[in-house]
């Protein structure tokens, strides 16, 4: 691979920025076509999962819904090492490659183990638990070992697709405005795989069975697979700029060496190397700022600082862009936390709100019924519209009215997500309130596989409010990271995204497991027999922590300040670096609108 590239310089197939003279639109229906059928596989195979937990392996309720959370905690946890491989040696390309078919592997395997009767306990035999026996230890560890591939694929995906996609469009203004629109595109091809693989997908696991229902995803992450590596030729494939993570630890412990040094007045005394810093700053480089000036001890140059040959001492003396590189870590930090709750708050989605549908009038005719799982449609739907809605409408009339070529702010979108998803879970405490009425009143309190007379669309408000939510928050995150973070780190940092949903997964199933220890006995809250339970004193719970959110995450926003880089001048000579500052809070992204190009 580094031979592959640097015979790919000596042919002049990099530009002056290090990157392929490819890329563009062209590029992509490959990425597009590998994402919508990776999300269709993924969602394809977790939508139910639940469902294949308790009702194929007859796993107790809490333990299913805690197996599922740690499931989607770990797979979310595992992208911070891939965005780490990503821009330490391997490039994006070779990490989602070769994340897709380590994810392709678990898929296969899950998909045996349902198809093969020895891999699955026997069915129920009667009513009752001892009816149903529970999954046998080697069924659960090949389901785990099954989990755990996944997990480590989607580590080489998920922090790289994005950051790829956007790495196809140059910094000119006409692509840099084709790039940020990728997000949302990227997010509507998302939510519109979510939605065909909640209805298709999840109706096959239902009727048709478990063997099917897994394997069409599996064929899906196949297609994905050669989707993307047919792309091959056309792909920007930018260089790896080396261990990020190396280099701000060089900028940390050069900094503690000199706490006791005075950092200069004025910041242009401060360290500065064009030359070093070139790999790592294409774009530009990022401009001193003001805060946390611990570190600019870092780039205060001091006796035995540099060599006989004047290079610097990586780990005694940083550059300007290599300290203000760890700044904008930090500084993103406090507004990547309030994300944590997002996640939490919506983690019972797949649990605990299937299993109230499941209890429901799911009748949508005489004859057909909507499984549980497939009330996820709503999000779906509602974030489709919500994202057409927000580019086709909303941001022109924003523009007047504001004057930012975005329109709002990405804090702003992302806490306007956090504040609607509290309304998602008030419906949703409000509904199920309702749900458990119903069942006092016919009697069937006690009789948790009855069907309560209740029909089952009175959730769809919750879930649709809840995709509403994530068309501002998710997209507003990801444009936030990916915009904030250093140049050479945005796999990096699109893999905070996913460390949001990991630790907000892990923390839901902290939250569930402290709330049914304390709650065990007459008052438990969280049972397998929801109508004797209070799964609506849990969402009220939850509501309660999300207002404390928002209100952390206002004080955040209005404390945070943008980075500040060196704007590349067009009209002068090649690698000339004009001085200006280029706050991006006065360049955001712009969501694609067709009046903004020619085609």
């Amino acid at each position: 691979m580094a031979d592959e590239d640097a015979g790919a310089r000596a042919h002049g197939e990099y530009n002056a920025g290090g990157r392929r003279k490819q890329g563009g639109v062209k590029t992509m229906p490959f990425i597009l076509a590998n994402d919508f059928c990776d999300r269709f596989a993924t969602i394809g195979f977790n939508a139910n999962l639940i469902t294949y937990l308790t009702k194929e392996l007859h796993l107790p309720l809490v333990e299913a819904s805690n197996t599922l959370t740690n499931f989607h905690g770990t797979a979310n946890l595992t992208p911070i090492v891939g965005g780490l491989i990503a821009d330490s040696f391997a490039g994006r390309f070779w990490t989602i490659a070769a994340g897709s078919l380590i994810y392709q592997l678990g898929m296969v395997s899950l998909t045996v183990s349902a198809l093969l009767p020895s891999l699955r306990p026997p069915p129920c035999s009667g009513s009752g638990e001892a009816a149903c026996p529970r999954a046998s230890a080697w069924t659960l560890l090949v389901l785990h070992l099954s989990l755990l591939c996944t997990s480590l694929g989607t580590g080489g995906t998920r922090p790289c697709v994005m950051a790829f996609g956007a790495d196809q469009f140059e910094l000119d203004k006409p692509a840099a405005t084709t790039r940020w629109s990728f997000f949302n595109l990227y997010f509507f091809g998302v939510e519109l795989a979510k939605l065909t693989a909640v209805t298709a997908v999840v109706y096959i696991q239902e009727n048709v069975g478990w063997g099917w229902g897994l394997g069409v995803p599996t064929i899906a992450m196949l297609v994905a697979v050669a989707a993307f590596m047919s792309g091959y030729p056309l792909y920007v494939k930018m260089a790896p700029g080396g261990s990020p993570f190396t280099r701000l630890a060089q900028v940390a412990v050069a900094a503690y060496r000199k706490r006791n040094v005075a950092v200069p007045k004025d910041p242009s005394l401060l360290y500065q190397d064009k030359e070093l810093d070139a790999g790592i700053a294409t774009a530009g480089r990022l401009l001193h700022s003001k805060q946390l000036t611990f570190f600019d001890r870092a780039a205060t140059v001091t006796d035995g600082d540099l060599t006989s040959s004047g290079a610097p001492r990586p780990w005694r003396l940083s550059t300007v862009h290599r300290v203000e590189e760890l700044k904008s870590i930090i500084r993103m930090l406090p507004i990547w936390g309030a994300g944590i709750l997002l996640v939490t708050s919506a983690s019972h989605n797949h649990s605990f709100a299937i299993q109230q549908a499941r209890t429901m009038d799911r009748r949508v005719t005489a004859r057909l019924e909507i499984p549980p799982a497939s009330m996820l449609i709503f999000s779906n739907i509602a974030m489709l519209a919500a994202l057409a809605l927000y580019d086709r409408v909303l941001v022109p009339r924003l523009r007047r009215l504001t004057g930012h070529p975005a329109g709002i702010t990405h804090l702003q979108r992302t806490g306007i997500g956090l504040t609607i998803s509290m309304l998602s879970n008030i419906v949703s405490a409000v509904v199920e309130g309702k749900r458990k009425q119903a069942a006092a009143r016919h009697g069937l309190l006690d009789s948790p596989g009855a069907t309560v007379p209740m029909s089952v669309f009175w959730m769809a408000p919750q879930y649709a409010i809840h995709g509403v939510a994530d068309a501002f928050m998710d997209v507003g995150r990801m444009e936030f990271l990916y915009d904030q973070a250093p140049e050479s780190m945005r796999s990096s940092a699109a893999a905070l995204y996913w460390l949001t949903m990991s630790a907000g997964s892990y923390m839901g199933t902290l939250l569930v497991t402290v709330v049914h220890e304390r709650t065990k006995g007459d008052g438990e809250w969280l049972q397998d027999n929801l109508n004797r339970g209070k799964l609506d004193y849990y969402y009220w719970l939850v509501v309660t922590l999300q207002v404390i959110n928002v209100v952390y995450f206002v004080i955040c926003a209005k404390l945070y300040t943008y980075k500040k880089l060196e704007v590349v001048d067009k009209e002068s000579s090649p690698g000339e670096i004009d001085e200006k500052e280029s706050d991006d809070k006065d360049v955001e992204l712009q969501p694609l609108l067709p009046s903004d190009h020619t085609h």
